[in-house]
């Protein structure tokens, strides 16, 4: 009786932090009960998991810290190296910008990252999510995060009917109700946690939530109609044509996308442009690099991006000669190369077909 009574004085944040201090989960990322976080450490993943999976995200984690393991280190790194580092990441843009703030980090602010949100907001690569993240969880200041996992919580808490993301503002006000002046960092650590391990998506285990009393979506029965979300528009189609070409070397010939735009600075295999609508197949010959004798490859490579899925027919020539406007590589050395997700599956498709 007196274990209920207890129960029943404590805040949502209490209860959530108590939960939080037997069910953490244990990432490379974070530091344990009791340490002071890193912010190096902390900036570093949030930008990784921006869109990405913790499942992804930790390889990639301990591999630049393995590289760079101090901001200056970063900051000093060529651009080339990190986007190498990146490939496979996706939102390239994030390796960018993550190379910018590294060095306005250590140019403007002697390698030590501002401790509050408005601070951190100046920096390239960094909104209000993260912000508030590398706020809270490295310097412990009461800050609100919104991720999808704390949408999710706060949506199933008050059954919130207007669909995100029109609700996004409504939602990062009840967060704000519940977020503590006390540990802060656990805080937003523990409502993520809770998002990813018991508030899923589907089949949320509601029998484990610390919330489970407040919550309206569980008490009438309907949580996974929660959050609302807005019909998603038809993703747009667009299609190309990619030149895959060996040398008498074997090597293939790979080029560099301009810097700004989408896949900014990353390494193809040379492409036409991508367009609403279907190419004829024999524009190929005109549309080449380079005179050879291109054949049609078998099958082709489909990757969706954000906003929008791309569809692109692959034609090959071999024994053509070195040309210098591109960048001859070995096949076992692709892995040195920053190749996008895309180019990837092109180069693996292109040389499947050529054996």
């Amino acid at each position: 009786m007196q274990r209920k009574r207890t129960i029943a004085r404590q805040s949502p944040a209490e209860r959530l932090l108590e939960w939080y201090d037997r069910h953490r989960r244990h990432l490379p990322w974070r530091s344990g009960p009791g340490e002071t976080a890193d912010p190096y450490h902390v900036w570093l993943s949030e930008i990784m998991l921006q869109q990405t999976t913790v499942v992804t995200v930790g390889p990639y984690y301990s591999d630049f810290l393995k590289r760079w393991p101090r901001i200056e280190d970063l900051a000093a790194a060529p651009l080339d190296d990190v986007l190498t580092a990146w490939a496979g990441l996706g939102y390239y843009a994030r390796a960018r910008n993550l190379k910018k703030c590294a060095e306005v980090v250590v140019a403007e602010h002697g390698g030590r990252f501002p401790d509050t949100e408005a601070g951190l907001l100046d920096l390239p690569g960094i909104g209000p999510y993260t912000a508030a993240a590398i706020s809270a969880i490295a310097f412990d200041r009461k800050a609100t995060i919104l991720d999808g996992n704390v949408e999710r919580v706060m949506a199933r808490l008050h059954r919130v009917e207007a669909p995100l993301p029109k609700a996004k503002e409504e939602l990062r006000a009840l967060a704000a109700r519940y977020t503590p002046d006390i540990r802060p960092g656990d805080y937003a650590q523990g409502i993520m946690d809770l998002g990813a391990t018991v508030c899923t998506p589907t089949k949320p285990k509601c029998f484990l939530c610390p919330w489970r009393t407040d919550c309206a979506a569980h008490a009438a029965g309907d949580m996974e109609s929660y959050p609302k979300k807005s019909p998603k528009a038809a993703r747009p189609q667009r299609f190309g044509f990619c030149f895959v070409m060996i040398d008498g070397d074997g090597r293939i010939a790979l080029e560099k996308r301009p810097e700004k735009g989408l896949l900014g600075g990353m390494v193809q295999v040379p492409t036409s442009d991508w367009l609403g609508s279907p190419l004829a197949v024999d524009e190929a010959e005109k549309l080449a690099p380079m005179k050879a004798k291109w054949r049609q490859l078998e099958g082709g490579v489909t990757h969706v991006f954000t906003h929008f899925a791309l569809h692109l027919t692959l034609f090959a020539a071999t024994g053509v000669k070195a040309d210098a406007r591109y960048q001859w590589v070995g096949v076992d050395e692709l892995g040195n190369v920053a190749l996008p997700s895309v180019m990837r599956k092109v180069v693996a498709h292109g040389l499947a077909k050529l054996v």
